[in-house]
């Protein structure tokens, strides 16, 4: 499918050494997470894997453009910062995290380097109007440029378009992100993120301890599933509640922070989760020998955001959006969703993330045309509007 790039005139900035509005917004960002955690899992016993970092980057995108009620809600409800703010300290925590595959490991371990991609694409309708002063936030603080697809006459082709983008940044994890007819005749933008992680156990398991296990599900049902089984010196801290162990990956600038509530305990311990807990938490840890057993697991999972989101209160980008930053054109979120998948065994673990926020123009209410009475018609030339011919009908049967 034909594509042009419209990348604005502007280098993506130079981050600002960290500094309050950095660690402000990853405060914020845990916070979201815990209430989408919440919502998220709220009745259900299923699996999950989702990546707040993608949907907080890809809602930064749309929120550079909005204004007014759906700013607010956003803001409040993401727990991002004021708009002048937000962007650069996304910038720095963007580029922060990107770096990480870039630095040596101080322990010497061979296993397989450190993966961290990060990339955010943005897809408008051909000749559909976008302020240039958003295009310039995109490309400074996002390092993204708008590509053109002709989504309203070519849907399928556009879905394909950005299914295999996103394939190609996920190492193939995730590939069908966006389904058939979530672009239509209507979506003007589709802004994409993308996250690709994958590393190497500083102390791997060794495979040959592995073996087959009794698993109790939250019903207390059980299952057999590989367990796999080893002696490491790591950090862990235990309470009335819950045990926690701190696995660290080849560089030791990631971690896997496994919360192993007690029997019967489970329901509370996830019901406390927050921002505040996690660092309470993180703060017992202490070195020890530790025996672990640890299943290996390897799933994905899909969330609707636009019903999450909405259900915590953010509705107004759904709605009765206003985000005139973006497009002269009434625009709003049409569709918003992630897909998350992992893998964990006894050599470290991979995981991938993808979040599309698929917007549309705003069209006026159907109208109901039922011409069963006289009327007056006139049949035109379209430019000058020079009549050709003019009349009424007041019975058609004649």
């Amino acid at each position: 499918m034909d594509t042009q790039l419209v990348r604005a005139e502007v280098a993506r900035a130079n981050p600002a050494p960290a500094g309050a509005d950095l660690a402000t917004l990853v405060d914020g960002a845990t916070a979201f997470a815990f209430d989408l955690y919440r919502r998220a899992v709220d009745g259900n016993t299923d699996n999950l894997i989702f990546s707040p970092y993608s949907i907080a980057l890809a809602f930064s995108l749309p929120y550079a453009g909005a204004r007014g009620e759906t700013e607010q809600q956003m803001a409040t409800t993401l727990r991002f910062l004021p708009q002048d703010r937000h962007h650069a300290a996304f910038n720095a925590l963007d580029q922060r995290l990107q770096a990480l595959s870039e630095q040596v490991d101080p322990d010497g371990v061979q296993g397989d380097a450190f993966q961290l991609t990060l990339a955010n694409a943005v897809w408008g309708q051909q000749g559909f109007p976008f302020e240039k002063t958003y295009l310039d936030t995109l490309a400074r603080f996002y390092g993204a440029g708008l590509s053109t697809l002709d989504m309203a006459n070519q849907p399928q082709q556009a879905t394909e378009t950005i299914n295999r983008w996103v394939a190609e940044q996920t190492a193939a994890r995730i590939t069908d992100l966006l389904p058939p007819g979530v672009i239509g005749p209507n979506t003007r933008l589709v802004l994409v993120n993308a996250v690709a992680f994958k590393a190497s156990w500083l102390f791997p398991f060794n495979e040959s301890m592995t073996r087959d296990g009794v698993f109790t599900r939250l019903d207390g049902s059980t299952v057999t599933t590989p367990l796999m089984h080893g002696v490491q010196r790591v950090f862990y801290a235990e309470s009335e509640s819950w045990q926690a162990v701190s696995l660290p990956y080849v560089g030791r600038k990631v971690e896997m922070l496994v919360i192993l509530p007690r029997a019967g305990r489970f329901a509370a311990v996830e019901s406390s989760l927050s921002g505040d807990m996690l660092a309470d938490l993180r703060n017992q840890l202490e070195e020890r020998d530790v025996t672990l057993t640890l299943p290996r697991w390897e799933f994905d999972a899909a969330l609707d955001l636009k019903e999450l989101l909405m259900e915590l209160g953010m509705s107004a980008p759904f709605e009765h959006a206003d985000f005139s930053g973006i497009s002269p054109r009434p625009l709003w979120i049409d569709a918003a969703l992630h897909r998350g998948a992992i893998t964990v065994d006894e050599e470290g673990t991979e995981a991938a993330a993808a979040t599309a926020i698929v917007m549309a123009e705003r069209a006026l209410p159907p109208a109901t045309f039922q011409a069963d009475r006289p009327l007056i018609y006139a049949i035109l030339e379209r430019d000058t509007g020079a009549l050709l011919f003019l009349g009424r009908v007041t019975d058609p049967s004649r």
